[in-house]
């Protein structure tokens, strides 16, 4: 029985005017996404990768083309929906951990949720939870400057989390650690959007993160070129069809 996809992108073009001439930073772009999938969109600098993240979480406009993520279309929203939308659906994993320095690593992860309403004794005990559920359970009190590079990133995907998204967009998640963190800090957000059956769209340049993934889209020149399945999709098939 065919699914529909949690995110579904048509035709999608992104033409920038600079001076007299027109760059086409997206292409005709178009791929549908499962729920529970983990896709790496994977490009050189200025391939178009990062433009096309923000398309899908309605942080830029598209000249042209359909965006529907969780059934709604991005392209018609105005703003106040597009932050509506974003704070119920989506949560962002950033390359700079964006973690509040006056802050406990409990306060950050459990700063999203002021802006749902949520109570302040809610809030707190949900992020204890995902705190716990990224490892971080002996740290819940530590500020950013106390806490490794991994840590503060671990923090930054217990943010994500804490608002029980659908979907989950990661740019450049690893790109300020070290490689052996990143490794670690990538099989943590494999297991996690494993068991909890969330999706998640990562933007990478690098070849050996994006292989984490279910599927790995290359993108140059505005155009994806490839879209390959890995072994990991496989291994999860079984689990996700159940």
């Amino acid at each position: 029985m065919a699914t529909t996809p949690v995110i579904s992108v048509r035709d999608l073009y992104k033409i920038y005017r600079v001076g007299d001439s027109r760059v086409r930073a997206l292409d005709g772009v178009g791929f549908d996404v499962q729920k529970g999938e983990f896709c790496s969109i994977v490009g050189t600098s200025g391939s178009g990768k990062s433009t096309l993240l923000n398309m899908l979480a309605g942080l830029e406009k598209p000249t042209k083309g359909k965006i529907v993520i969780a059934g709604e279309h991005m392209e018609k929203k105005n703003e106040n929906q597009l932050v509506a939308f974003r704070r119920k659906h989506i949560g962002f994993i950033f390359q700079s951990f964006n973690l509040m320095p006056s802050m406990n690593a409990l306060e950050n992860v459990a700063l999203p949720l002021t802006f749902q309403g949520v109570s302040r004794k809610k809030r707190l005990e949900m992020a204890r939870e995902v705190l716990t559920l990224v490892g971080l359970e002996h740290h819940m009190n530590h500020k950013p400057t106390q806490m490794s590079g991994g840590q503060q990133q671990r923090v930054g995907i217990a943010r994500a989390l804490v608002v029980q998204p659908e979907i989950i967009f990661a740019d450049e998640p690893t790109g300020n650690l070290d490689s052996r963190t990143s490794a670690e800090v990538m099989e943590l957000i494999r297991r996690i959007i494993n068991e909890q059956n969330q999706t998640l769209v990562m933007v990478t340049h690098d070849d050996h993160l994006a292989g984490f993934a279910d599927r790995i889209f290359r993108i140059s020149d505005g155009r994806i070129v490839d879209i390959r399945v890995t072994g990991n999709a496989k291994k999860d098939l079984t689990r996700k069809q159940h």
